[in-house]
């Protein structure tokens, strides 16, 4: 019997009624388990059941996530990853960058250096929410850095932080030959250093305009928004020759919903609601990493 969906489950801790209200769920829907098996570290754990699923189109994974979702316990979540996906020779890896990849929102981190921290903050939780208009909300927040000498660039950067989890998943991908991207709506003077040091295949970002060793509360070219993140997810995926039915996309706002649905599977990582109201999948912990074994690397 040969699986063509499988479910991936993580927490904190696992529990056996956690997994039963699951099994029943899949029962309800025809699903039949072909193998279990079960792993994790200290951190969190991983349950994945490769399945034979009678109606595995977009319209039967989309109302078995919805069930699923509405049976789970508290702090455990279910990936329902078609087996093409998982099984696939070479896979794109997209990700947003800031509160994704990273644990900051370097805008904040620059705001600061402007007296202007928590008045940006509350644009960019709006922003992400899907409240405002992306491009709008950023050119409103990146002018009150007008003004700023270039070195507080350098000072961000040594903020910066990781996302736990996320250098792993990288090398993760990159050594089982699979290709890596980022896509941000932050800033490629923050991001160069980060793609250099995971050797990341593709980046993009927006660009700030410093003129005469000073910020000038622009950006230069078109604002990096959420078509613009599927834009590039299609052209790097067809660089690579990989379908977008191998790509997975990981992200957080309202500015990723377009790479998220044009992703083979998108997971809201620690997400605002209205995104994990429509993504794929949901990870709920601060671990990045948890998406390889979504993904099946």
């Amino acid at each position: 019997m040969t699986s063509n969906v499988t479910a991936v489950s993580y927490g904190h801790k696992m529990t056996p009624n956690g997994l039963e209200q699951l099994r029943s769920v899949l029962a309800a829907h025809g699903a039949r388990v072909v193998s279990e098996n079960s792993g994790g570290d200290d951190r969190y754990q991983v349950h994945v059941a490769d399945l034979t699923l009678p109606d595995a189109t977009a319209a039967g994974l989309a109302a078995l996530r919805r069930d699923i979702a509405a049976a789970a316990l508290e702090g455990q979540d279910t990936a329902l990853v078609p087996a093409g996906l998982r099984t696939a020779e070479r896979k794109l890896l997209i990700m947003d960058v800031d509160s994704t990849l990273i644990q900051q929102e370097v805008i904040e981190l620059l705001a600061a250096y402007a007296g202007k921290r928590e008045e940006v903050a509350a644009v960019t939780e709006a922003a992400m929410r899907g409240e405002l208009d992306f491009t709008q909300s950023l050119h409103a927040r990146v002018a009150v850095l007008a003004g700023l000498p270039a070195d507080v660039v350098h000072s961000v950067r040594q903020e910066v932080k990781l996302s736990e989890g996320a250098a792993e998943l990288v090398a993760a991908f990159r050594a089982a030959g699979h290709v890596v991207a980022v896509v941000s709506g932050g800033f490629n003077q923050i991001l160069e250093p980060i793609a250099g040091d995971l050797g990341l295949d593709y980046w993009q970002a927006n660009e700030l305009e410093i003129v005469d060793g000073a910020l000038t509360g622009r950006v230069l070219g078109a604002v990096v928004d959420r078509a613009a993140k599927e834009k590039y997810l299609r052209e790097w995926a067809a660089a690579e020759g990989i379908a977008m039915e191998h790509t997975v996309a990981v992200g957080d706002g309202a500015n990723d919903l377009d790479m998220l649905g044009a992703a083979g599977i998108g997971v809201a990582f620690n997400a605002k609601p209205a995104v994990r109201e429509v993504a794929d999948a949901a990870v709920n912990m601060p671990y990045l990493d948890a998406v390889r074994h979504i993904a099946g690397v």
